[in-house]
């Protein structure tokens, strides 16, 4: 994931003011080593860290329209891009980047874009003409986003805390599936599915509707232009997730760089029932499977670093994370960019094991929306070494 840093309206346009803003925006250079951005327009800065995940070569950060009047600065992916490429007929893109499509939707149809975009995603979008601006994150914040307010009235937004922290006043999580207007200078919601306003939703089961779903939901996740491959626990989740990213690389000739043979990874202690588990389905499905372990020891060594990166101090998020950022620096390592995994189906089908306890029906269903929507548990941005982690 990459990692961005607005400083909107804060009078002062100095050149001490730019240089400030590019020490707070290197801040967040681990999550995006390639390439670094910044765009100012009088007293709004707009800054980008890249992880080049579509369009290497030239979808650099901040992006513009035609004539450079709206600028916008973006952390995600856009799934369906190339269709809403098609809708801008008049219109012109500087680069292939999936991110592209914001600024040119924004002159098309305004604020109310943000329901077209299919996607992961946080930005902030300044338009030059009347100096106004939005910031929007995607439906239940998957791509991390904070909001801070300065002492001169001034808006800072930053994908991590760590690059608002010491230069606001107040700084709170940007809530999911919400947008911020300057022209109305508050929040509304953009996300409003059906089923989070039912008591229970009420469209049937259908298996075979789920199933369609799940797949395309991960088949649209592979669309890069680097190296990728797969989390493997060896459980239901993370097996089923690369059964369809196999069978999907077999049967199309749009694999790069590693081939149609998918690559799976795997962290454990030594001997621990995950390696086993991970390495009988990586045999079935034939991945290339590269197993990494580790120690107590070396997990109490990176409590600090992983602390650093995912800015908690909550006890079941660190140890959570822990063999996540070991893993992801020896993925790293091998020049892979991009993952999947099984994440975040526990939330929706209620894989908890204190669900089995839910009294009722109604409550079942209120406690997974809860999981789904609330911003302060949903934080599935991992960005340990640089990597980009895209759940189903």
């Amino acid at each position: 994931m990459c990692g961005i840093l607005a400083v909107l309206g804060c009078s002062d346009d100095s050149q001490a003011k730019r240089v400030r803003v590019l020490e707070l925006s290197r801040r967040l250079k681990h999550r995006g080593p390639d390439w670094s951005g910044l765009h100012q327009h009088g007293d709004c800065y707009l800054a980008h860290q890249r992880l080049a995940i579509v369009d290497p070569a030239s979808g650099d950060q901040p992006l513009f329209n035609e004539d450079k009047s709206v600028a916008v600065t973006v952390n995600g992916e856009i799934y369906n891009h190339e269709e809403l490429r098609k809708k801008l007929v008049n219109h012109k893109f500087r680069t292939g980047s999936d991110c592209d499509v914001i600024a040119h939707l924004y002159e098309e149809y305004g604020e109310d874009f943000v329901d077209m975009l299919d996607g992961i995603f946080s930005f902030v979008l300044l338009d030059t003409r009347d100096n106004s601006y939005i910031v929007a994150r995607d439906a239940i914040g998957v791509a991390s986003l904070y909001i801070g307010w300065g002492l001169d009235g001034s808006v800072w937004i930053s994908s991590e805390m760590k690059g608002l922290n010491d230069d606001c006043e107040h700084f709170e999580c940007f809530p999911p599936g919400h947008l911020y207007s300057s022209k109305t200078g508050g929040f509304r919601r953009w996300y409003n599915p059906p089923w989070f306003s039912e008591a229970i939703p009420s469209v049937p089961y259908d298996p075979l509707v789920l199933r369609r779903a799940f797949e395309n939901a991960v088949i649209k996740r592979l669309m890069t232009d680097v190296p990728f491959g797969v989390l493997l626990s060896g459980g239901l989740d993370s097996s089923l997730v690369a059964s369809i990213t196999a069978r999907y690389l077999a049967g199309t000739k749009t694999a790069k760089h590693w081939g149609s043979q998918l690559h799976s990874f795997c962290v454990g202690l030594e001997n621990s029932p995950d390696l086993k588990a991970a390495r009988e389905v990586a045999d079935y499905l034939g991945t290339v499977h590269h197993e990494f372990h580790f120690t107590v020891q070396d997990g109490i060594d990176a409590i600090e670093d992983v602390i650093y990166h995912i800015e908690t101090y909550d006890v079941t998020t660190i140890r959570a994370s822990t063999p996540m950022f070991l893993m992801s620096r020896k993925i790293k390592s091998l020049g892979v960019k991009m993952v999947i995994s099984g994440e975040g189906s526990d939330e929706i089908f209620g894989g908890y094991l204190y669900f089995h306890k839910a009294p009722n029906k109604d409550e079942f269903h209120h406690e997974t929306c809860r999981k789904v929507m609330d911003p302060s548990y949903m934080a599935l941005d991992y960005y340990q070494g640089s990597l980009n982690v895209r759940r189903y």
